[in-house]
C-alpha cells in the first residue's frame, strides 16, 4: 500500500464519513454511503457491516457493496456462526485468505460470496459490548497488512459511534411513545427559562470557594455563560411568519452542522482524536428526522424558531436527565450543547457565543466540548465552573492554555451576574465578587507583583535547573493527561518524572484496550523529544475511582483495596498495560513504576506480570524494548523499612511523599479535623526520606521526589541538602523553583540538612530552614 493510500485510508476518510453523516437520512443510508466508500478507499469488491439484534446473540447484514443487495436484512447468523461470526465471538480481528477452507466458514447462497479468496472482519464494540463487525472480501488472494487493518479499525470505530448514536435516538423516541407525561412539565421548564435570572438590583459583596485546577491570580468583568441554553431573551414572540421561521431553522441547522465538523477537526488537531469523536454524536442528532420534525411542526402551529428550539432541545435535555442509563442521562450535555448553537446561529449571534467584548473570566455551569474548541483565549483571563470533575473538559483546556482556574464553585452562577468585577485567586481557591476597595486594592498590588514575577521567571523556562554554585538538578513534570504535555514543555520541564495513568481511564466508558494505551502512552512519550518518561501503572482506590469499575464498599478505602493491589487481583488488566508501555517503549526512553508496593512478594508477582506480557508481545510479533528500568514508589512505612531488599530487585526509587506522610502519620491530608498533623517537615518523615536516600545512594540506583513537598520552598531547600537530584511536580511550579534554586549554595543547603536531621520537634525545624533561606535572600 502507497503512503498516498495510507492517508487516504486515514483521516481523509474519517472526514469523508462525516460528510457522509451529513447527506444521510437514517442509520441505514449512512451505513449504504459507508460500505460504498471503504469498499472504494481499500480496492475490494466487497465491504459489509453486519448489526447484532437486540436479542445480542443474532448478527443481520445491514448494508453491502459487492454482495447481493436482496441479502441486506435477510441474512442472519448467530455469533457462534461463520467467520462473521467468529469477530464478534472472540472479540478480535479476523483475517483469513481462501475462507472457504476455514472450519468456520458458512455459505449464504443469497450472498454468492463464494468467488471472494480473502476475508477481513472487524468487530464494532461500544464499551468491548459487541455492536456488528464490517468486513470486506476480495476476488483476488490477498494478505492484508498491519496498515490497512489499523485504518480499518479506526473506521470500525467510527461506524461503531453512528450505530450507538443512532440507537440512543431511538431510545429517545420509544420514552416518548411510551408517555406524555412529561408534557407539563416541559412546559413548566419553559416558562422557568424565561422567568429564571432577573438582572441584579444592587451592588452585594460574595466570597465563593472552589477548587484549584490550575493556579493563578487574575481580575475582570464575569463573563456569564448562560446555565442553559442561552434563551433569557425569549420574552415576546410577536408577529411570527411561519415560512420564515421555517427558512431561518434551516439555515440555523446547515451553520451549525458546517460548525461541528468544523469543531471536531478543530478540537482533534488540539487535543486527541477520541475527545473530538463526541461531535460524531451532534452530527447525527442534528439529521435525526424526529428531532427536526418536531421542530418544524412547533413553528407550523404559528411559533418562532427560536420558541421551538427552546422547547423542544428542552424537552430533549429533561428526558435525557430522567434516564436510569447513566451513559444516556450524560447525553443531556450533548443536546444542551447543540442547543446553545443552534440558538446562536438562529438570532446572529455565532460569533457571539464565546466571543468575549473584553478580557474577562468565563463563569459557566460547566465547560462544553465546543466551548473548548471555540473559545476565544486572547480574552479569556481565567475560569470558573460550577461543575466539580476535576478530568473536565474546563480543566483539560485551563491546564493546556495556562489558564487560572477554579471548579466547583457551588452558586456561582446564581450569585454572578454578567459584568460583575469578580477577583479570581486560584492560588488559594477564593473567588471574590464586587469585593471592597480595600480588597480590590490589595489584590491589584497582588495582581501586578504575580505579573511581574511571572515575566522574571520566564528566563529560567529554558536554563538548566542548577545551584548558584553549579550543581545540576533535574526537574522532570507530573502529567495525567496528554494536554498537559504542552504545559509541562511550555515550563521547562527535563521530561516526566510521574505519568499518572489513571486519568486516562477515569475520562472513558471502559478500560482502554491495549492499542488505545499504546498509541496514548506514546503521544505523550514523542512528546517529550527523547528525555525521559516513567510511566506508573494504574493507581485506583482511595480517592480515585473508575465509573465503569466499582470496588467494594470499604470502611477505608486509602488502607484497603488500591492500586497495585487492585492491578495483581486483575492481572489481564495489568498485562495489557504492561504490554502497551513496553511496546511504547520503543518510541522514546520509558521507564516503568509501581506504586504502593508494601512487600517483596508484590514486587515479584509484578515482575512476573511484565515477563508474561514481553512473552505474549513476542509470541504475537509484536515489536517492544525489551530493556526498561523498572522502579516502585516508596510511599509506605514497608516500602521504607524494604528498601535495602528492594533496592537488589529493581533500577530507581520514586519517593511518592503525597500517600508517605499520611500513612507514616496516620493523617488523612483532605480531612479538615487532621489536617493539622499531615507535617511534610515531621522528624520520622524527614528520618525515613534519609534512609532511603542512603539505600539508593550505596546501591547505585536512581531516586527522584514526585510528591508536593517539593513544591514549598523550605521542603525543597532542605531536600537538596539531603542529596535528592531528581524531582517530579507540577509543571507550573518548576520556573519558580528553577529561579530559587540558582540563589541557594549547594554547600549551605547540606548544611541545612545535616543540621536538621539532628532536630526532634517539627516547629524547631521549621524555624530553622526559615532563618537559613532568609539568610540566602537577603545575601543576593
Amino acid at each position: 500500500m502507497t503512503p498516498r493510500s495510507r492517508e487516504q485510508l486515514g483521516i481523509t476518510t474519517l472526514e469523508d464519513i462525516s460528510a457522509l453523516i451529513l447527506q444521510s437520512h437514517d442509520l441505514d443510508e449512512t451505513l449504504d454511503n459507508i460500505v460504498d466508500l471503504v469498499a472504494r478507499r481499500m480496492r475490494t469488491e466487497v465491504c459489509s457491516i453486519y448489526l447484532l439484534e437486540e436479542d445480542q446473540e443474532t448478527l443481520r447484514l445491514r448494508a453491502t457493496k459487492g454482495l447481493s443487495r436482496k441479502a441486506v436484512g435477510k441474512v442472519t447468523l448467530r455469533i457462534g456462526e461463520g467467520l462473521t461470526g467468529l469477530a464478534v465471538e472472540e472479540r478480535r480481528v479476523v483475517s483469513i485468505q481462501e475462507p472457504q477452507s476455514h472450519p468456520r466458514y458458512r455459505y449464504f447462497k443469497e450472498t454468492r460470496e463464494e468467488r471472494f479468496h480473502s476475508f477481513l472482519g472487524i468487530p464494532l464494540l461500544d464499551r468491548k459490548k459487541p455492536l456488528g463487525v464490517i468486513v470486506i472480501q476480495t476476488k483476488e488472494t490477498r494478505q492484508f497488512g498491519a496498515e490497512e487493518i489499523s485504518a480499518l479499525s479506526t473506521i470500525a470505530f467510527q461506524i461503531a459511534s453512528i450505530v450507538i448514536n443512532a440507537r440512543l435516538l431511538d431510545s429517545i423516541r420509544q420514552k416518548e411513545e411510551e408517555s406524555n407525561r412529561f408534557a407539563r412539565e416541559l412546559e413548566k421548564t419553559r416558562q422557568s427559562l424565561i422567568d429564571r435570572r432577573q438582572p441584579s438590583t444592587g451592588t452585594r459583596e460574595m466570597v465563593l470557594r472552589g477548587t484549584v485546577a490550575y493556579p493563578g491570580l487574575v481580575s475582570g468583568p464575569a463573563h456569564v455563560l448562560d446555565e442553559r441554553l442561552g434563551f433569557a431573551d425569549i420574552l415576546q414572540e410577536g408577529m411570527v411568519h411561519i415560512e420564515e421561521e421555517l427558512e431561518r431553522l434551516e439555515q440555523a441547522l446547515e451553520k451549525t452542522r458546517i460548525q461541528t465538523l468544523f469543531l471536531e477537526k478543530r478540537v482533534a488537531e488540539r487535543l486527541t482524536q477520541e475527545d473530538a469523536a463526541i461531535f460524531h454524536t451532534h452530527l447525527m442528532i442534528l439529521e435525526d428526522r424526529s428531532f427536526l420534525d418536531k421542530l418544524r411542526r412547533e413553528i407550523e402551529d404559528g411559533h418562532s424558531a427560536p420558541y421551538a428550539l427552546e422547547k423542544i432541545v428542552g424537552g430533549y435535555i429533561e428526558a435525557f436527565q430522567k434516564m436510569e442509563d447513566p451513559y444516556l442521562r450524560e447525553r443531556a450535555a450533548d443536546m444542551e450543547d447543540i442547543g446553545r448553537r443552534l440558538f446562536a446561529n438562529l438570532t446572529g449571534r455565532e460569533n457571539q457565543v464565546l466571543l468575549l467584548k473584553s478580557p474577562g473570566i468565563l463563569v459557566a455551569r460547566t465547560i462544553l466540548p465546543s466551548d473548548m474548541a471555540a473559545l476565544d483565549h486572547e480574552q479569556l483571563r481565567g475560569i470558573v465552573t460550577e461543575a466539580g470533575e476535576k478530568n473536565s473538559h474546563a480543566v483539560i483546556m485551563a491546564k493546556s492554555l495556562g489558564i487560572p482556574a477554579l471548579v466547583g464553585v457551588r452558586g456561582a452562577l446564581k450569585g454572578i451576574t454578567p459584568e460583575e468585577k469578580i477577583i479570581l485567586d486560584a492560588n488559594s481557591g477564593y473567588l471574590y465578587v464586587n469585593p471592597p476597595p480595600h480588597v480590590v486594592e490589595e489584590y491589584r498590588r497582588l495582581e501586578e507583583d504575580c505579573s511581574r514575577e511571572l515575566h522574571r521567571l520566564e528566563e529560567f523556562r529554558d536554563l538548566p535547573a542548577e545551584t548558584s554554585d553549579g550543581k545540576r538538578i533535574t526537574l522532570r513534570a507530573n502529567v495525567g493527561l496528554v494536554s498537559d504535555v504542552n504545559v509541562a514543555l511550555r515550563n521547562g520541564a527535563e521530561g516526566v518524572g510521574l505519568y499518572r495513568t489513571e486519568f486516562p481511564y477515569m475520562a472513558r466508558g471502559d478500560f482502554p484496550d491495549r492499542d488505545d494505551q499504546y498509541q496514548l502512552y506514546r503521544k505523550v512519550i514523542e512528546g517529550f523529544g527523547g528525555q525521559p518518561v516513567a510511566i506508573r501503572t494504574l493507581d485506583i482506590g482511595g480517592d480515585k475511582a473508575l465509573p465503569y469499575f466499582s470496588p467494594p464498599p470499604e470502611e477505608n478505602p486509602f488502607m484497603g483495596w488500591r492500586s497495585v493491589r487492585v492491578s495483581l487481583d486483575n492481572r489481564d488488566i495489568f498485562r495489557t498495560q504492561i504490554e502497551a508501555i513496553l511496546m511504547a517503549g520503543l518510541h522514546g526512553k520509558v521507564k516503568l513504576l509501581f506504586p504502593m508496593i508494601s512487600g517483596l512478594d508484590e514486587l515479584r508477582s509484578c515482575l512476573e506480570v511484565v515477563g508474561e506480557a514481553r512473552e505474549t508481545l513476542r509470541s504475537e510479533g509484536i515489536p517492544f524494548t525489551d530493556e526498561i528500568p523498572i522502579g516502585v514508589m516508596i510511599e509506605v512505612p514497608a516500602a521504607v523499612r524494604l528498601a535495602p531488599k528492594l533496592a537488589l530487585m529493581v533500577d530507581f526509587f520514586a519517593l511518592g511523599t503525597n500517600d508517605l506522610i499520611q500513612y507514616m502519620l496516620a493523617a488523612d491530608r483532605n480531612n479538615p479535623l487532621v489536617n493539622k498533623y499531615y507535617d511534610p517537615l515531621h522528624p520520622a518523615v524527614l528520618q525515613a526520606l534519609a534512609e532511603v536516600i542512603e539505600v539508593a545512594r550505596k546501591q547505585g540506583k536512581g531516586l527522584s521526589l514526585c510528591g508536593e513537598m517539593a513544591s514549598d520552598p523550605l521542603n525543597f531547600l532542605l531536600l537538596v541538602g539531603m542529596g535528592i537530584t531528581e524531582f517530579s511536580m507540577p509543571a507550573p511550579f518548576i520556573p519558580r523553583t528553577k529561579a530559587m534554586l540558582r540563589d541557594i549554595p549547594s554547600a549551605v543547603a547540606r548544611r541545612a540538612a545535616r543540621e536538621v536531621l539532628t532536630m526532634g520537634d517539627s516547629a524547631q525545624i521549621r524555624t530553622y530552614l526559615v532563618k537559613v533561606l532568609g539568610g540566602i535572600e537577603s545575601s543576593r
